[in-house]
């Protein structure tokens, strides 16, 4: 068993505190969390961080800038490392969400083509999700971004994907 991964402990926690009601005090303490691991740190650390702090952002610009971060991060990631955290964890099955993402930041910025591009790369690695309620709500995700886009709506989502 490997040693507890701090970091990833203080990431949890700030997450809890945006979801608990607190989104500028996990911004913050995520903020810094970044600042301290650096754009060469751990990758899972990166990926993890960037990830979360794009959700709590209230300009899509800057969301759209965290989760590039996300995705770039997750290409210096191995599973290797992803399962020394979690034996669960592979990078491939992270793409489909971190697509979503981008696809929704870009269709909400009215890049359709970068949008596309980016749904059809999540629908790439969709095969990696478990039938679990994770998978299902990346596929419900893409399914609600593909038909906004289709809708040639720019509006944020009802549930941000």
């Amino acid at each position: 068993m490997s040693a507890p991964d701090e970091t990833m402990a203080e990431i949890v926690a700030a997450v809890e505190l945006g979801r608990g009601g607190a989104p500028a005090e996990a911004r913050q303490r995520l903020t810094d969390l970044w600042e301290r691991v650096g754009p060469d740190g751990d990758p899972l650390h990166r990926v993890t961080i960037a990830h979360f702090l794009a959700d709590l952002q209230d300009d899509v610009r800057a969301e759209l800038r965290w989760d590039e971060r996300a995705l770039a991060a997750a290409g210096d990631l191995t599973d290797e490392r992803a399962q020394e955290y979690d034996t669960a964890l592979r990078v491939r099955g992270m793409l489909p969400s971190l697509h979503l993402n981008l696809a929704d930041c870009l269709r909400r910025l009215g890049d359709a083509p970068g949008a596309r591009q980016h749904l059809a790369r999540a629908e790439a690695s969709v095969d990696e999700l478990a039938d679990d309620g994770y998978g299902r709500l990346v596929r419900t995700g893409l399914w609600h971004v593909q038909e906004a886009l289709e809708a040639g709506s720019t509006e944020p989502l009802p549930s941000a994907p």
